[in-house]
Protein backbone atom coordinates (compact mmCIF):
# COMPACT_ATOMS: atom_id res chain seq x y z
CA UNK A 1 0.00 0.00 0.00
CA UNK A 2 1.48 3.33 -1.07
CA UNK A 3 1.91 6.15 1.42
CA UNK A 4 -0.44 9.10 1.06
CA UNK A 5 1.42 12.03 -0.59
CA UNK A 6 0.76 14.39 2.33
CA UNK A 7 2.13 11.95 4.89
CA UNK A 8 5.13 11.35 2.64
CA UNK A 9 5.62 15.14 2.33
CA UNK A 10 5.94 15.31 6.12
CA UNK A 11 7.89 12.14 6.85
CA UNK A 12 10.47 12.46 4.08
CA UNK A 13 12.14 15.70 5.30
CA UNK A 14 11.85 14.60 8.93
CA UNK A 15 13.72 11.40 8.14
CA UNK A 16 16.38 13.34 6.21
CA UNK A 17 16.91 15.52 9.28
CA UNK A 18 17.00 12.67 11.79
CA UNK A 19 19.34 10.55 9.67
CA UNK A 20 22.11 12.98 10.58
CA UNK A 21 21.98 11.79 14.20
CA UNK A 22 23.45 8.70 15.82
CA UNK A 23 21.30 5.92 17.34
CA UNK A 24 20.53 6.65 20.96
CA UNK A 25 20.62 10.42 20.64
CA UNK A 26 17.72 12.38 22.12
CA UNK A 27 15.44 14.58 20.03
CA UNK A 28 12.91 17.08 21.39
CA UNK A 29 9.81 17.75 19.29
CA UNK A 30 8.17 21.06 20.21
CA UNK A 31 4.41 20.62 19.89
CA UNK A 32 1.58 23.09 20.44
CA UNK A 33 -1.20 20.76 19.31
CA UNK A 34 -1.68 22.51 15.96
CA UNK A 35 -1.59 20.62 12.68
CA UNK A 36 2.01 21.49 11.84
CA UNK A 37 3.55 20.38 15.12
CA UNK A 38 1.29 17.32 15.52
CA UNK A 39 2.21 16.10 12.04
CA UNK A 40 5.86 16.75 12.86
CA UNK A 41 5.62 14.81 16.14
CA UNK A 42 3.96 11.84 14.48
CA UNK A 43 6.61 11.73 11.76
CA UNK A 44 9.41 12.11 14.31
CA UNK A 45 8.13 9.13 16.29
CA UNK A 46 7.68 6.99 13.16
CA UNK A 47 11.05 7.81 11.62
CA UNK A 48 12.99 8.40 14.82
CA UNK A 49 12.23 5.00 16.31
CA UNK A 50 13.32 3.28 13.09
CA UNK A 51 16.63 5.10 13.48
CA UNK A 52 17.02 4.18 17.13
CA UNK A 53 16.50 7.70 18.47
CA UNK A 54 14.96 8.71 21.80
CA UNK A 55 12.05 11.03 20.96
CA UNK A 56 10.85 13.53 23.58
CA UNK A 57 7.56 15.35 23.10
CA UNK A 58 7.51 18.82 24.66
CA UNK A 59 4.86 21.49 24.92
CA UNK A 60 5.15 25.00 26.35
CA UNK A 61 2.27 26.67 28.18
CA UNK A 62 2.61 30.42 27.65
CA UNK A 63 -0.33 31.18 29.93
CA UNK A 64 -1.62 33.76 27.46
CA UNK A 65 -5.06 32.21 26.93
CA UNK A 66 -7.79 30.91 29.17
CA UNK A 67 -7.54 27.15 29.42
CA UNK A 68 -3.93 27.03 28.28
CA UNK A 69 -2.95 24.54 31.00
CA UNK A 70 -5.74 22.17 29.91
CA UNK A 71 -4.55 22.44 26.31
CA UNK A 72 -0.99 21.65 27.37
CA UNK A 73 -2.23 18.56 29.24
CA UNK A 74 -4.15 17.45 26.14
CA UNK A 75 -1.05 17.80 23.96
CA UNK A 76 0.98 15.74 26.41
CA UNK A 77 -1.67 13.02 26.28
CA UNK A 78 -1.62 13.09 22.47
CA UNK A 79 2.16 12.82 22.38
CA UNK A 80 2.11 9.89 24.79
CA UNK A 81 -0.52 8.14 22.66
CA UNK A 82 1.67 8.65 19.58
CA UNK A 83 4.43 6.72 21.30
CA UNK A 84 7.04 9.31 22.23
CA UNK A 85 9.61 7.94 24.66
CA UNK A 86 9.18 10.80 27.09
CA UNK A 87 6.94 13.83 27.56
CA UNK A 88 7.63 17.13 29.22
CA UNK A 89 5.67 20.34 29.69
CA UNK A 90 6.90 23.72 30.81
CA UNK A 91 5.09 26.88 31.84
CA UNK A 92 6.62 30.25 31.05
CA UNK A 93 5.82 33.80 32.04
CA UNK A 94 5.56 36.03 28.99
CA UNK A 95 6.47 39.65 29.57
CA UNK A 96 5.51 41.70 26.53
CA UNK A 97 8.13 44.27 25.57
CA UNK A 98 8.55 46.75 22.76
CA UNK A 99 8.44 43.97 20.16
CA UNK A 100 4.95 42.86 21.23
CA UNK A 101 3.48 39.71 22.80
CA UNK A 102 4.32 37.41 19.86
CA UNK A 103 8.03 38.18 20.02
CA UNK A 104 8.02 37.97 23.82
CA UNK A 105 6.31 34.56 23.71
CA UNK A 106 8.80 33.32 21.13
CA UNK A 107 11.78 34.41 23.22
CA UNK A 108 10.33 32.76 26.32
CA UNK A 109 9.60 29.57 24.37
CA UNK A 110 13.10 29.28 22.94
CA UNK A 111 14.65 29.97 26.34
CA UNK A 112 12.73 27.15 27.99
CA UNK A 113 13.34 24.75 25.08
CA UNK A 114 17.06 25.44 25.34
CA UNK A 115 16.90 24.74 29.06
CA UNK A 116 15.00 21.49 28.48
CA UNK A 117 17.55 20.36 25.90
CA UNK A 118 20.37 21.03 28.34
CA UNK A 119 18.65 19.24 31.21
CA UNK A 120 17.56 16.24 29.13
CA UNK A 121 20.73 15.95 27.04
CA UNK A 122 18.91 16.41 23.72
CA UNK A 123 21.01 16.98 20.60
CA UNK A 124 18.27 18.50 18.45
CA UNK A 125 14.99 20.40 18.86
CA UNK A 126 12.49 20.05 16.01
CA UNK A 127 10.17 22.94 15.15
CA UNK A 128 7.09 22.61 12.93
CA UNK A 129 7.28 25.73 10.76
CA UNK A 130 6.09 25.17 7.19
CA UNK A 131 6.50 26.83 3.82
CA UNK A 132 3.38 28.89 4.54
CA UNK A 133 4.95 30.19 7.75
CA UNK A 134 8.01 31.11 5.72
CA UNK A 135 5.94 33.14 3.25
CA UNK A 136 4.21 34.95 6.13
CA UNK A 137 7.57 35.76 7.69
CA UNK A 138 8.84 37.31 4.46
CA UNK A 139 5.73 39.48 4.16
CA UNK A 140 6.12 40.56 7.80
CA UNK A 141 9.69 41.60 7.02
CA UNK A 142 8.50 43.60 4.02
CA UNK A 143 5.88 45.46 6.05
CA UNK A 144 8.51 46.39 8.64
CA UNK A 145 11.05 47.61 6.10
CA UNK A 146 13.52 44.97 7.26
CA UNK A 147 16.82 44.12 5.65
CA UNK A 148 18.00 41.04 3.79
CA UNK A 149 18.43 38.97 6.96
CA UNK A 150 14.78 39.39 7.93
CA UNK A 151 13.54 38.95 4.36
CA UNK A 152 15.52 35.72 4.09
CA UNK A 153 12.98 34.22 6.46
CA UNK A 154 13.48 31.41 8.93
CA UNK A 155 16.57 29.23 8.77
CA UNK A 156 16.18 25.50 8.31
CA UNK A 157 18.75 24.98 11.06
CA UNK A 158 20.45 27.08 13.71
CA UNK A 159 22.20 26.03 16.89
CA UNK A 160 20.41 22.85 18.00
CA UNK A 161 17.15 23.77 16.24
CA UNK A 162 15.89 22.15 13.03
CA UNK A 163 12.89 23.05 10.86
CA UNK A 164 12.43 20.03 8.59
CA UNK A 165 9.03 21.14 7.24
CA UNK A 166 10.06 24.47 5.67
CA UNK A 167 9.47 22.98 2.21
CA UNK A 168 6.19 21.34 3.27
CA UNK A 169 2.84 23.09 2.90
CA UNK A 170 0.28 23.63 5.63
CA UNK A 171 -2.24 21.77 3.50
CA UNK A 172 0.00 18.71 3.70
CA UNK A 173 0.35 18.88 7.49
CA UNK A 174 -3.40 19.34 7.92
CA UNK A 175 -4.16 16.48 5.55
CA UNK A 176 -1.62 14.24 7.28
CA UNK A 177 -3.33 14.89 10.62
CA UNK A 178 -6.75 14.11 9.14
CA UNK A 179 -5.53 10.81 7.70
CA UNK A 180 -3.86 9.81 10.96
CA UNK A 181 -6.92 10.80 13.00
CA UNK A 182 -5.12 13.43 15.05
CA UNK A 183 -7.29 15.96 16.86
CA UNK A 184 -5.87 19.33 15.83
CA UNK A 185 -6.04 22.39 18.08
CA UNK A 186 -7.14 25.62 16.43
CA UNK A 187 -5.19 28.37 18.18
CA UNK A 188 -7.55 31.37 18.66
CA UNK A 189 -4.58 33.72 18.19
CA UNK A 190 -4.31 32.53 14.59
CA UNK A 191 -7.71 34.12 13.95
CA UNK A 192 -7.21 37.17 16.11
CA UNK A 193 -6.70 40.04 13.68
CA UNK A 194 -5.11 42.11 16.42
CA UNK A 195 -2.01 40.11 15.47
CA UNK A 196 -0.27 41.11 12.24
CA UNK A 197 0.57 37.51 11.32
CA UNK A 198 -3.10 36.52 11.57
CA UNK A 199 -4.06 39.32 9.16
CA UNK A 200 -1.33 38.26 6.74
CA UNK A 201 -2.39 34.60 6.93
CA UNK A 202 -6.12 35.07 6.50
CA UNK A 203 -6.39 38.34 4.57
CA UNK A 204 -3.23 39.41 2.78
CA UNK A 205 -1.95 36.11 1.38
CA UNK A 206 -5.40 34.92 0.18
CA UNK A 207 -5.93 38.30 -1.51
CA UNK A 208 -2.54 38.08 -3.24
CA UNK A 209 -3.28 34.54 -4.39
CA UNK A 210 -6.67 35.63 -5.71
CA UNK A 211 -5.44 38.77 -7.49
CA UNK A 212 -2.03 37.57 -8.71
CA UNK A 213 -2.74 33.89 -9.15
CA UNK A 214 -1.67 30.82 -7.17
CA UNK A 215 1.93 30.32 -6.20
CA UNK A 216 2.56 33.53 -4.25
CA UNK A 217 3.55 31.62 -1.10
CA UNK A 218 5.92 29.46 -3.12
CA UNK A 219 7.49 32.54 -4.73
CA UNK A 220 7.98 34.23 -1.37
CA UNK A 221 9.59 31.09 0.07
CA UNK A 222 11.94 30.85 -2.94
CA UNK A 223 12.84 34.52 -2.55
CA UNK A 224 13.65 33.90 1.11
CA UNK A 225 15.94 31.02 0.18
CA UNK A 226 17.85 33.11 -2.37
CA UNK A 227 18.21 36.06 0.02
CA UNK A 228 19.32 33.72 2.79
CA UNK A 229 22.20 32.45 0.69
CA UNK A 230 23.36 36.02 0.04
CA UNK A 231 22.86 37.12 3.65
CA UNK A 232 24.72 34.06 4.97
CA UNK A 233 27.64 34.80 2.65
CA UNK A 234 27.94 38.44 3.77
CA UNK A 235 27.48 37.44 7.42
CA UNK A 236 30.37 34.98 7.12
CA UNK A 237 32.59 37.71 5.66
CA UNK A 238 31.60 40.16 8.40
CA UNK A 239 32.26 37.63 11.16
CA UNK A 240 35.70 36.83 9.71
CA UNK A 241 36.60 40.53 9.50
CA UNK A 242 35.35 41.11 13.02
CA UNK A 243 37.63 38.34 14.26
CA UNK A 244 40.57 39.85 12.37
CA UNK A 245 39.99 43.18 14.11
CA UNK A 246 40.49 41.42 17.46
CA UNK A 247 37.83 43.33 19.35
CA UNK A 248 38.84 46.77 18.04
CA UNK A 249 36.93 49.03 15.63
CA UNK A 250 39.54 51.21 13.88
CA UNK A 251 37.88 54.00 11.88
CA UNK A 252 40.33 53.95 8.97
CA UNK A 253 39.98 50.19 8.47
CA UNK A 254 36.19 50.17 8.78
CA UNK A 255 35.86 53.10 6.37
CA UNK A 256 37.34 50.87 3.67
CA UNK A 257 34.79 48.08 4.18
CA UNK A 258 31.72 47.79 1.93
CA UNK A 259 28.69 49.22 3.78
CA UNK A 260 26.94 45.83 4.00
CA UNK A 261 29.99 44.37 5.75
CA UNK A 262 30.74 47.43 7.88
CA UNK A 263 27.24 47.61 9.40
CA UNK A 264 27.31 43.89 10.18
CA UNK A 265 30.68 44.21 11.93
CA UNK A 266 29.31 47.08 14.02
CA UNK A 267 26.20 45.08 14.88
CA UNK A 268 28.31 42.09 15.96
CA UNK A 269 30.42 44.38 18.14
CA UNK A 270 27.34 45.91 19.78
CA UNK A 271 25.85 42.48 20.48
CA UNK A 272 29.11 41.24 21.98
CA UNK A 273 29.18 44.31 24.21
CA UNK A 274 25.77 43.27 25.59
CA UNK A 275 23.20 45.13 23.49
CA UNK A 276 19.97 43.02 23.42
CA UNK A 277 19.37 41.61 19.90
CA UNK A 278 15.63 42.30 20.05
CA UNK A 279 16.24 45.98 20.84
CA UNK A 280 19.22 46.76 18.63
CA UNK A 281 17.74 48.17 15.42
CA UNK A 282 19.19 49.13 12.07
CA UNK A 283 18.77 52.79 13.01
CA UNK A 284 21.08 52.23 15.98
CA UNK A 285 23.70 50.57 13.80
CA UNK A 286 23.47 53.24 11.10
CA UNK A 287 23.94 55.94 13.74
CA UNK A 288 27.11 54.19 14.93
CA UNK A 289 28.27 53.95 11.32
CA UNK A 290 27.96 57.74 11.10
CA UNK A 291 30.83 57.93 13.59
CA UNK A 292 32.94 56.48 10.77
CA UNK A 293 31.44 57.75 7.52
CA UNK A 294 29.78 60.99 8.64
CA UNK A 295 31.96 62.23 11.47
CA UNK A 296 30.91 65.73 12.57
CA UNK A 297 32.20 65.64 16.10
CA UNK A 298 29.30 63.63 17.55
CA UNK A 299 29.81 63.03 21.26
CA UNK A 300 28.36 59.49 21.35
CA UNK A 301 25.51 57.25 20.21
CA UNK A 302 23.23 55.71 22.83
CA UNK A 303 22.59 51.99 22.35
CA UNK A 304 20.19 49.51 24.00
CA UNK A 305 21.61 47.70 27.00
CA UNK A 306 22.80 50.89 28.70
CA UNK A 307 25.68 51.19 26.24
CA UNK A 308 27.05 53.93 24.06
CA UNK A 309 29.32 54.10 21.04
CA UNK A 310 31.94 56.82 20.99
CA UNK A 311 34.72 57.73 18.56
CA UNK A 312 38.02 58.17 20.37
CA UNK A 313 41.69 57.96 19.33
CA UNK A 314 40.90 56.84 15.80
CA UNK A 315 38.58 54.00 16.83
CA UNK A 316 34.94 53.41 17.71
CA UNK A 317 34.44 52.14 21.25
CA UNK A 318 31.25 50.47 22.47
CA UNK A 319 31.22 50.78 26.23
CA UNK A 320 28.90 50.99 29.23
CA UNK A 321 27.13 54.30 29.50
CA UNK A 322 27.94 56.16 32.72
CA UNK A 323 25.29 55.89 35.39
CA UNK A 324 23.11 58.91 35.98
CA UNK A 325 24.17 60.95 39.02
Amino acid sequence: MSLHPSIAAVRRPVRATLEQLEPGEKVIVACSGGADSLALASAAVFEGHKLGLHVIGATVDHGMQEGSSAQAAKVIAQLAEMGVDETVTATVEVKADGDGPEAAARQARYAVLDQLAENLGASVILLGHTRDDQAETVLLGLTRGSGARSLSGMRARFDRYRRPLLETTRIDTETACQIEGLDVWQDPHNRDFAYTRARIRHRVLPTLEEDLGPGVADALARTAEQLREDADFIDDIAEAMHRELGGTLPVETLAGYPPAVRTRVLRIAALEAGSPPAELTRDHVKAVEELITGWRGQRWIDLPGHLRAVRRDGSVHIEPAPSAP
